[in-house]
Parts: structure tokens; C-alpha cells; sequence
């Protein structure tokens, strides 16, 4: 009897996790919900707007900058806030009293495209969307959405603006780059997708962004207005196809770029965020998107330049955005949107609809049901050890072998070897890693400045050594794709290039176009970003302890396409 009931209880046990597990937000919104309608009835016509701001927060400002956010919150009863730089225990801290003084819990998000460490310090920083797009197992991707999504709940965040699911077909481009997947749609689509899937089943909503798609553009719409000069034909079939396959997949959210597209919308100089025919007529009813709509920050140079004084604000909740991030001044603008009802611009049927799905979004992350967050032991909590160890797989599935992996098979231990640090200050991981077992080799530093005097010692040192390790690292903290290395080093590469040298870089990809004759090195180990992680990966290759398996994300020249890599 035992036994069978024993059977029964495994057998619907299953069932029941399946029963009660979440339905996705895009299903929940055809359904009736009450605490929605409980609260939406309770809120005045002022609050109901104010539901669809959010305000930025920091917690490494000082206690001036964080009790004027508190007083946004109590005056204003805004919808939600978007934390920036600080760190996790503060941020902890400052939530449960930003929450406890808002008559409606507000939804709170934060830029983490890699995590926690995008904005926090003592976080975990996993790897760029770049390096990521080299990944062939994009199981690993969707593991990382699941710890980001750990990681968000753990800090009572509800909203990553995350993934960025933009085509970077323009290497000039100055503010997507590393921080897309790609050049290739499908891979795009696909890694985005996981990423995506991996925080929303987990309890984040997400922001796909930038729709209808920012990456050939090589203006920064921080700072202006970027056109996109492209047909609708070619809009349709390339920069919108990640986000038409995601919200079949069912997105949560989206964000709109700040963009002028005359193919889609030919009114001079106003950015995508404000027009109806891009937010409303494609986003919405053309793609069918139901879900959250998020505009990029109204503070930028891009969205404010030509619609100041809060226009901005009025036409982004017109066009059809569900949530105005980052206002100038969420107060003026709540004034102005009531003023654009009452002249008739706007209507209370269209603001109530954003009301509506705002609130629907708090109840499906949890708000109906607030707990105070637990303020104790917030930074060994966000760094797991399964956190920790992901992001080393992360960084080993990435590695990428250019041209052939000859060099490596080759390597001998016992040859007196060169290791060249270039760009660095001093010993590093992948230096450190590989010595002990190279006791015939020495390590040179070169510094990105290095001088013609310093390239020719080295140079003469080198006459005397079998075989040469060059890495080539990129120490700034967000890697561009042009090296700001001296022009002497860069010649100094491709002089390397022809010996026998193994080439390894720890860099933006673009970064290969900038330093000709590298191309003729037989082995190039490709690691997208310098990150101790990447140095331990490529330590390992070398070493001979792990294979490559990642593949080139982006096309960088005639001699490296999208797609190469040597698999081992």
C-alpha cells in the first residue's frame, strides 16, 4: 500500500508544480484581475498618471540625492524607479524605504545586460552580449537569465532592461557594439530569446531593446538624434526580425530607441519614441505586441533636443508607451499630460489602458504581496557558487580560435617562450596561470603608450626565444573597437604576426580591423573582452587543458567573416 501511494504522489506531484506555476504576463493580460481593479479604482486622476513614471535612483549619490527621490515618491506617487551606480547592500536598504513610503508598490528596474555588475559593485559581471553571440550552446545563455533573475529578485528589482536584441551590423557604432549579440539575425534572435526566457521564467519581465532596431547608426542617441536612413523593406527584414520573433515567443516588455526613421514615420526630427505610426501602428497592431512598452530615458540628448519642456513626455504617452522612463521632470510632465487630456490630444480611455497594464505587471512579479527585503548577508548571497562557476563556463565557451589552432598544437613547455602583456600594468591572470608550468620563459610589458625605444629592446630580447605569446588586452572599462594603443605598438603587432608568435586578445573584435598584418599570425585566440575569465579560458587553450568552440559573432574583415572559429 506504501509503495502505491508512494507511486501516486510522484506521479501527481509534477502535475501540481506544473498547475501552479506562473503564467506567462503576456496570457495574464486577457484576464479579469481584481487587486488591478481594487487598486486602479482607489487611484485619483493625478496618481493614474503618475503610475506611468519612472525616476532614476542611485544609492553612491549621498543621503541628499536619495531623500529627494523620497520625496518624488511620497508627493508624486510615481510608478516605479530605475536604479543606477552604487552597491547592493545600500540599494537593499534604500528599496524597503523607497517601498514603505509609496501608496502603490512601485516597479522597480535596472540596466543589467550583464547582470548586477552593469551598475553594482560587489556583484557578479557576466560576460558582454558580444561575447556571449559566440556561444554555441545557448542552454548556457538562458542558465545566465536565470541567476540574473535570482539576482534581481534578491534586491527587489522586477524589471531588466535587458536583452539588447539590436543586429550590430556598423562596427562604428558608438553605442551598441559590444553590447549586441551580433551581426547575424538568427543568432541574434535565438540568444536573445534565451536570455530572455531564462528571467522570465524565473520572475523578470524584460525590455527588448531598442525597437525597431539601433544597431547600424553611428550617432549615440544620448547626445543627438540618429537617422536611419533605411527602406521598410530592409527595416523589416533585419532590424525588426529579433523583436517580431521574440514577442511571437512572448515578451514581456520592449523599449523604443530614440531614433528618426523617415521610412516609417517621414516627420522631420521626431524620434521613434513619439510616433504613433512606429509605438502604436507596429509595435502594436502590427506585431501584435501586447505587452509592457518602455521608452528609452527622456533625458537624453536624442529625445529632448527637439521636443524640450516636457513635450517629450505628453508625445511618448500619445504614440502609445506604456512607461516614460527617466522624465526630466516627472511633475511638469504629469501637469502636461492632464492639460493634453483636457485640450483633447489624449484621452483617459488611452491613459487608463497604460494604468491598467502597469498595475498588471506589479501583480504578476509579486507587489500585490510586498515583503521587506531581508538586508543581511546581500553580497554572499548575489555571489553563488553556481553564479561564479557559470561565468567561467561562459567565458570557456566563448573563446574562439582564428585562422587555425596549428600554434597551440605545437606549443612545447619546454621551449624558452615569451610572454608578451601588452596594454596591461602589470602580471596579470592569463600571465599568472601560464607560468608555472613555462619555467624556460620570461614576461614583457608593454604599455598601450609604449615607445619606439621600448618596442626595439624587446625586440632584440626576442631573437633569443623559440616561441612567443603576445596578449593583447584592452584595459578600459567599456572595450570600443578601435585599440587606444601608439601607433608603435600596433606596428610592433603586426611585426609579431609574422614570427612564431600565438596572438591572443582580450578586446572588442572590431578591435582586429585596427591592427593590420595581425591576419598573418597562424594562430589568433579571440576572447572579446579582458575579463579574468577570458584570461583563465584562453590560459586553459593554450595550456592545452580546454578546446575552443566558439564562433566569430561579426563580420570584421575580408579575412574574418561571421561564423569562423576552429573547433578543436
Amino acid at each position: 500500500m506504501f509503495k502505491i501511494l508512494l507511486s501516486i504522489i510522484l506521479l501527481v506531484s509534477p502535475i501540481v508544480g506544473m498547475a501552479q506555476a506562473k503564467k506567462p504576463f503576456i496570457q495574464s493580460l486577457n484576464e479579469p484581475n481584481a487587486w488591478v481593479d481594487s487598486v486602479f479604482k482607489k487611484l485619483n486622476r493625478h496618481d493614474r498618471i503618475a503610475q506611468l513614471f519612472m525616476i532614476r535612483a542611485h544609492t553612491d549619490k549621498g543621503k541628499a540625492f536619495e531623500d529627494s527621490v523620497a520625496q518624488v515618491i511620497k508627493r508624486e506617487n510615481i510608478g516605479g524607479l530605475v536604479f543606477f551606480q552604487g552597491g547592493p547592500g545600500r540599494q537593499t536598504i534604500l528599496t524597503n524605504k523607497y517601498q514603505s513610503l509609496s501608496k502603490v508598490p512601485l516597479l522597480i528596474s535596472m540596466d543589467g545586460e550583464w547582470g548586477l555588475g552593469m551598475r553594482l559593485d560587489s556583484t557578479i559581471s557576466y560576460p558582454y552580449q558580444m561575447t556571449l553571440g559566440a556561444i554555441q550552446d545557448n542552454s548556457l545563455i538562458y542558465e545566465m537569465g536565470r541567476q540574473v533573475a535570482l539576482d534581481f529578485k534578491r534586491l527587489g528589482m522586477h524589471v531588466n532592461f535587458a536583452p539588447d536584441a539590436d543586429i550590430n551590423n556598423n562596427p562604428k557604432n558608438p553605442v551598441i557594439g559590444y553590447r549586441s549579440f551580433g551581426d547575424n539575425k538568427f543568432n541574434v534572435a535565438a540568444k536573445a530569446g534565451s536570455y530572455m526566457k531564462g528571467l522570465q521564467d524565473n520572475g523578470v519581465m524584460v525590455s527588448l531593446k531598442h525597437f525597431p532596431g539601433h544597431g547600424d547608426t553611428d550617432v549615440d542617441s544620448h547626445y543627438d538624434l540618429p537617422q536611419l536612413p533605411f527602406s521598410r523593406a530592409r527595416l523589416d527584414s533585419l532590424e525588426m526580425y529579433p523583436f517580431r520573433e521574440l514577442i511571437k515567443q512572448g515578451a514581456s516588455g520592449v523599449m523604443i530607441a530614440h531614433m528618426n526613421i523617415p521610412a516609417l514615420d517621414n516627420t522631420k526630427n521626431l524620434p521613434s519614441t513619439l510616433s504613433r505610426p512606429i509605438v502604436t501602428g507596429i509595435l502594436k497592431e502590427e506585431l501584435g505586441f501586447k505587452g509592457l512598452i518602455f521608452s528609452d530615458a527622456m533625458e537624453m540628448k536624442g529625445v529632448v533636443k527637439f521636443f524640450p519642456g516636457g513635450e517629450a513626455d505628453v508625445r511618448g504617452i500619445i504614440a502609445g508607451n506604456d512607461v516614460i522612463e527617466l522624465s526630466q521632470n516627472s511633475a511638469r510632465a504629469i501637469r502636461l499630460v492632464r492639460s493634453a487630456i483636457r485640450t483633447k490630444r489624449l484621452t483617459w480611455e488611452r491613459v487608463n489602458e497604460s494604468v491598467k497594464k502597469v498595475l498588471l505587471a506589479k501583480y504578476w512579479v509579486g507587489l500585490n504581496n510586498l515583503q521587506a527585503l531581508k538586508t543581511t548577508n546581500v553580497v554572499p548571497e548575489l555571489n553563488r557558487p553556481e553564479s561564479i562557476a557559470l561565468n567561467q563556463r561562459l567565458a570557456d565557451a566563448a573563446v574562439t580560435i582564428l585562422n587555425s589552432d596549428s600554434q597551440i598544437r605545437n606549443f612545447d613547455k619546454n621551449k624558452k617562450t615569451a610572454i608578451i602583456s601588452m596594454g596591461a600594468t602589470g602580471s596579470n591572470v592569463f600571465h599568472t596561470m601560464l607560468r608555472p608550468g613555462l619555467d624556460n620563459s620570461f614576461h614583457f610589458i608593454l604599455s598601450k603608450d609604449a615607445s619606439n625605444n621600448d618596442v626595439v629592446n624587446i625586440s632584440k630580447e626576442l631573437r633569443n626565444y623559440d616561441q612567443i605569446i603576445v596578449a593583447i588586452h584592452d584595459s578600459r572599462r567599456r572595450p570600443a573597437a578601435v585599440l587606444d594603443y601608439s601607433n608603435t605598438l600596433k606596428l610592433f603587432i603586426a611585426e609579431l604576426a609574422k614570427m612564431n608568435s600565438t596572438m591572443v586578445l582580450f578586446a572588442n573584435p572590431y578591435t582586429i580591423a585596427g591592427l593590420p598584418g595581425i591576419e598573418g599570425a597562424k594562430t589568433i585566440v579571440l576572447n572579446y573582452q579582458n575579463s579574468v575569465e577570458a584570461q583563465r579560458a584562453s590560459a586553459r587553450i593554450i595550456t592545452g587543458t580546454l578546446k575552443a568552440k566558439g564562433k566569430l559573432p561579426v563580420s570584421i574583415s575580408a579575412a574574418f567573416k561571421n561564423g569562423d572559429g576552429v573547433n578543436q
